[in-house]
């Protein structure tokens, strides 16, 4: 069986820690950095691994077949580690259903067994697939691919744990950022995948536990979500979901942000991902300065947009007519396929935290029907979720609310106790229920068009 020794993991993580300390502006300034980014994105863009090149079509497979299996270096910021992940090209499908390719990344625990693995979803909101999680670790060092390297950091309790860790690129091959179904499903076929592979040392009957924050917690609920119907064979493996930061109601999240100064610029990146994924055309809709953003962002990474256009709004991209969001049909058709207050109920124990102090990081709304939220995403929304839920029957559903912390600084108390809580549904004990104790949230119901 494979193992990685624990001195070697330690020393990876020490690499880490002494990489990822490094102000993300100096990496993103520094000209040595820039150059040796450009080679590597350039390596990257070339790596004929994430092509499917068979003879038989796509569609041929099951999802979850394993199309190409490698084995490399784990890298972080370009520097290789000692510690080997595996790497696996898989059969999945798009938003809309249709046979496409997704690749996952597999790390073996040194002190666990193939027992028991977490499936771990990045935050790294790109519109970029170069700035996959599996691009990072396979040496990428692009200022895009930053945040999936600065994850390392939270990989390494796990593994040290006992846990295999699998981390998928959630996204797709094309980057669609937001769209929550298209992350359930290769999140799920990545499980499948690895639980396939002879080189991973998982199988058929290892356990699994869903981790992931802020765009990684999408992922995370999706998949949650639709286990159930897509992936039965999953389902029944999987012991829970620990998340934070979760995006319910985009309609919501895009008013909630608007004029901000900081998270402003993640709603045309949002748009552009929900396009992608449903194959809309959004340009009869804009204006010029639109179609100027939506041009300059067609591959940006969330680290494009965060604090580079302080109080944009909807209006300031559409054209006069459209200045009601739900007046764009295809908009509202969009965001009602990825309110998750429409999904289904997953059926597994679930931990949510969300921070209600996004004053912190300039986001001042206080819409009525709205709320507040953590910065971006709208706590209102999420404990509609969580009582959603308990009403539903799932009762398993432990919500945490921090007051006082942001988006970014919810984070912290998260991944301590989601570990914790993870250990414990591992452990066979007992779910803990906040049903009953969830304050009230908003209406999630499904937006209404405007217009003809």
């Amino acid at each position: 069986m494979h193992r990685i020794a624990p001195g070697k993991l330690a020393t990876a993580v020490v690499t880490v820690l002494a990489a990822t300390a490094l102000p993300l502006a100096a990496t993103a300034s520094a000209a040595p950095t820039a150059a040796v980014s450009q080679t590597a994105s350039a390596s990257a863009a070339k790596d004929s691994f994430y092509a499917y090149d068979g003879e038989k079509p796509l569609s041929s497979y099951a999802p979850g077949d394993v199309l190409k299996t490698r084995t490399l270096s784990y890298h972080v910021l370009g520097i290789p580690t000692p510690v080997k992940a595996t790497q696996l090209l898989f059969r999945t499908v798009d938003a809309q259903g249709r046979p496409s390719a997704g690749v996952t990344s597999v790390v073996r625990s040194p002190n666990g067994d193939s027992g028991k693995a977490v499936s771990y979803q990045s935050f790294y909101d790109s519109l970029d697939p170069e700035h996959g999680p599996s691009r990072a670790i396979a040496g990428d060092v692009s200022l895009g691919g930053a945040i999936a390297n600065g994850e390392s950091l939270l990989l390494a309790p796990l593994l040290l744990a006992g846990y295999n860790v699998v981390i998928p690129d959630t996204e797709g091959q094309t980057a669609n950022f937001a769209a929550g179904p298209e992350y359930g499903t290769n999140t799920l076929d990545s499980i499948r995948a690895a639980s396939k592979a002879p080189e991973t040392g998982l199988n058929s009957a290892t356990r699994f536990g869903l981790a992931g924050y802020s765009g990684g917690a999408i992922a995370t609920h999706w998949a949650a979500v639709l286990a159930p119907s897509y992936a039965p064979d999953v389902n029944k493996r999987l012991v829970g979901y620990a998340e934070g930061g979760l995006l319910v109601n985009p309609s919501h999240n895009l008013k909630y942000i608007s004029g901000s100064s900081i998270w402003a610029g993640v709603a045309p990146m949002a748009v552009i991902g929900a396009a992608r994924a449903y194959d809309i055309d959004f340009t009869p809709y804009l204006n010029d300065y639109g179609l100027k953003v939506f041009k300059k962002l067609q591959k940006a990474s969330i680290a494009n947009a965060l604090g580079q256009y302080p109080g944009l709004t909807w209006k300031k991209l559409v054209k006069p007519q459209y200045a009601d969001p739900n007046s764009v049909r295809p908009f509202v058709e969009a965001v009602n396929k990825l309110n998750l207050g429409s999904a289904a109920t997953p059926q597994i124990p679930g931990y949510i935290a969300q921070g209600n102090g996004g004053v912190f990081e300039g986001t001042l709304s206080n819409h009525p029907g709205i709320g507040r939220g953590d910065g971006v995403m709208v706590s209102g929304d999420v404990r509609a979720l969580a009582r959603q839920y308990c009403d539903k029957g799932n009762t398993s559903i432990k919500y945490q609310q921090f007051e006082l912390l942001s988006h970014v600084g919810a984070a912290v108390p998260w991944a301590p106790t989601a570990v914790g809580w993870m250990n414990d549904r591992f452990a066979g004990k007992k779910a803990p229920s906040d049903c009953g104790r969830i304050p009230a949230g908003n209406s999630l119901d499904p937006e209404v068009p405007t217009g003809s």
